[in-house]
């Protein structure tokens, strides 16, 4: 059995810029785009993105949008509508 080491978050996240992501935060609402930058403390910046209702409807229409790294639940990265 070969020992394999997990990449951290951080650095998935990092190889994750110019993709498209879903964007889980706490209140419910998740944010659909494409992540252009991340930091240390994980804020993201998207473009073109989409916020969505808890049941993952449509809100509204954004072009860029930064959302704060302590708001967010989790990210699923090469996300497809």
């Amino acid at each position: 059995m070969s020992s394999q080491r997990a990449d951290s978050p951080l650095k998935t996240l990092r190889s994750s810029v110019n993709k498209d992501v879903l964007v889980r935060v706490k209140d419910g609402n998740s944010y659909v785009g494409r992540l252009i930058m991340t930091d240390p403390t994980m804020n993201i910046v998207m473009v073109d993105c989409e916020e969505l209702s808890p049941d993952d409807k449509p809100i509204a229409k954004y072009g860029t949008v930064l959302i704060r790294g302590s708001q967010i639940l989790y990210i699923v990265i090469d996300y497809k509508k």
